[in-house]
């Protein structure tokens, strides 16, 4: 199947992803708007083009780090649903868990309680727009970061606030950050209290960390699914258990290049022996705008140098689903929507078969 057509295909099919942190979706339109409000002058394209160009991890994250930066009330997070409304439609997605990282800006002194309320308005305004399939509305909810990177005692302060908010937006819970920080063990009270609280549990692991963080997290944390995940093709006893657990990954291809440890270029990339051995792969973007992608092109890559076939591709989509937080009947009822708009599609362009 050539790209154009391949691309058209994925358009028309409804999709999920679970990968996806909340401020990276921002458009550079939106960038150059918040900077130029943030320095009070005019800004180039020459300074955006100049802020998004990084090569290596320590220039990602300050790049990242400005533009939360940017971010100078509570009500400038409009500017996220906005683009995340954007994003959603562009990509076909009609179910979407996007992380938000609240650390940064509570330690500035924002209030957590506006925060979700401007977010879950955006949110709320995203679902009211009956452009999904069978003219229903998108779906976003909200995972909690509450972070290695910053510590056991500021992680445990926004599990709090999450439990403190009761918010119908939130779902759960994901330790991201930077996963040589700390060992899963030292946040086995926050993930033991989140359970009990009622949220959904994820954690960063197997990204640029040996498969025994995978294995930590699963003992101590017991998440319901691993962000990333790569290095789990280098124990088979690892993978074993998470193929025994049906324990979903958030593979994003991508970003994992990007980052490096374990993948230089997208063809040595492992997600397909992950998908070989029987895990449960899901496909996503992790930060779309600062790696330069989008969830369409992550499936071209699976097509075009990974080996997938179209049947394949049509099974992670429909993983993204299956591994979603929602209850087993909207998973089959968005399985079945899927199902539907691929065959539709092939319907109308008979000449094509792969």
């Amino acid at each position: 199947m050539k790209k154009q057509e391949f691309y058209s295909l994925m358009r028309a099919v409804p999709k999920a992803e679970l990968h996806l942190h909340s401020e990276a979706v921002i458009s550079r339109r939106t960038v150059k708007r918040m900077m130029a409000k943030h320095r009070k002058s005019s800004v180039t394209q020459k300074d955006i083009n100049e802020l998004f160009s990084y090569t290596d991890l320590p220039g990602f994250l300050d790049a990242f780090i400005k533009i939360q930066n940017f971010f100078v009330t509570e009500d400038d997070l409009e500017y996220i649903t906005k683009d995340l409304d954007s994003y959603l439609e562009d990509n076909n997605i009609v179910y979407c868990e996007a992380f938000f990282s609240p650390t940064s800006y509570v330690g500035r002194g924002f209030d957590f309680h506006k925060m979700i309320s401007v977010l879950g308005d955006g949110i709320k305004k995203i679902g009211s727009r009956k452009s999904g399939p069978d003219g229903m509305g998108r779906t976003v909810r909200i995972l909690v970061d509450v972070s290695r990177s910053f510590g056991v005692r500021n992680a445990m302060r926004n599990l709090d606030l999450v439990l403190g908010e009761k918010s119908a937006y939130i779902i759960g819970i994901g330790l991201g950050g930077d996963e040589n920080a700390s060992g899963a063990k030292d946040f086995k009270k926050i993930f033991d209290k989140a359970r009990a609280g009622g949220l959904h549990t994820v954690v960063h692991a197997g990204e640029v960390c040996e498969p025994d963080s995978i294995t930590d997290c699963i003992k101590y944390l017991r998440p319901e699914r691993i962000g990333h995940g790569i290095s789990v093709v280098h124990d088979k006893n690892v993978m074993r258990e998470c193929r025994d657990r049906a324990l979903a990954f958030e593979v994003c291809p991508t970003s994992n290049v990007f980052m490096g440890a374990y993948v230089k270029s997208l063809r040595d990339h492992p997600v397909r022996r992950m998908y070989e051995e029987g895990l449960l792969v899901t496909l996503n973007t992790d930060d779309p705008a600062f790696f330069k992608v989008s969830l369409l092109d992550e499936y071209w890559n699976l097509y075009s140098k990974l080996g997938f076939s179209l049947d394949d591709i049509h099974a992670v989509l429909l993983n993204g689903f299956k591994a979603a937080f929602i209850s087993e009947s909207k998973k089959k009822s968005y399985c079945r929507q899927a199902d539907r708009a691929w065959k539709e599609w092939f319907a109308s362009h008979p000449d094509i078969t792969s």
